[in-house]
């Protein structure tokens, strides 16, 4: 993962596509070797006192394509889940490669009991009944870094999202041959300075000899 964000600074992506602020929380905490991986199927939620914003004409959970990445992102201000035990249960039954939320979600052991790859920036005790709801599926979203003044990431249907201890980065398609080139070429560079580095080498010259 590490050397996907590396490949895609270089590439001249914004932020390197990291997705600041999201933890693995199941399987488990940020722990484990467990990765998830798919194109992003996208799901805006709106504030429920919106009245104008269009409904989806099916549950959201219920459209999720296989094989996907299910990307909710709810608006800010709400302590409130948008995301819970029940949908990661039809999201596994629909064959969905993984799930992350930009918000909250409950029932944490509900999805560790299922094995789902879930990511979120926090949990809640709260469902989204009354706080929010789901309106548009597959549209382009926006995911804010917090750290960054709320510096924007894209997220689109389709584009490809990574998630494993480290954390998420969204991967945009057209790019994906040249991140595993870029990735092929950094790896080969970090084991051999590992194996420099398990020889007693400093790393200093090591890095310079071999990462210029």
């Amino acid at each position: 993962m590490t050397s996907i964000g590396d490949a895609l600074v270089r590439l001249k992506v914004p932020h390197g596509g990291y997705l600041s602020g999201l933890k693995m929380f199941s399987p488990g905490a940020s722990s484990g070797q467990s990765k998830i991986f798919g194109p992003a199927y996208t799901v805006r939620m709106v504030p429920e006192t919106d009245k104008t914003s269009p409904r989806p004409n099916q549950h959201f959970a219920d459209a999720i394509p296989s094989g996907s990445v299910v990307f909710v992102s709810q608006p800010d201000g709400f302590i409130s889940a948008c995301w819970g035990g029940l949908m990661s249960t039809r999201a596994q039954k629909a064959a969905a490669a993984g799930v992350v939320i930009d918000g909250r979600f409950r029932d944490i052991n509900e999805h560790r009991e299922l094995g789902i790859g879930l990511y979120a920036r926090g949990m809640s005790i709260l469902g989204s009944n009354s706080f929010t709801r789901s309106s548009e599926l597959n549209v382009p979203v926006a995911y804010k870094i917090k750290e960054l003044g709320n510096a924007e990431i894209p997220v689109r249907p389709g584009d490809l999202i990574m998630g494993d201890a480290d954390g998420v980065v969204a991967i945009p398609p057209e790019m994906a041959e040249q991140c595993v080139e870029l990735c092929e070429s950094r790896w080969a560079i970090d084991e051999a300075t590992r194996d420099c580095l398990e020889n007693g080498e400093d790393i200093g010259p090591t890095i310079k000899k071999l990462r210029n």
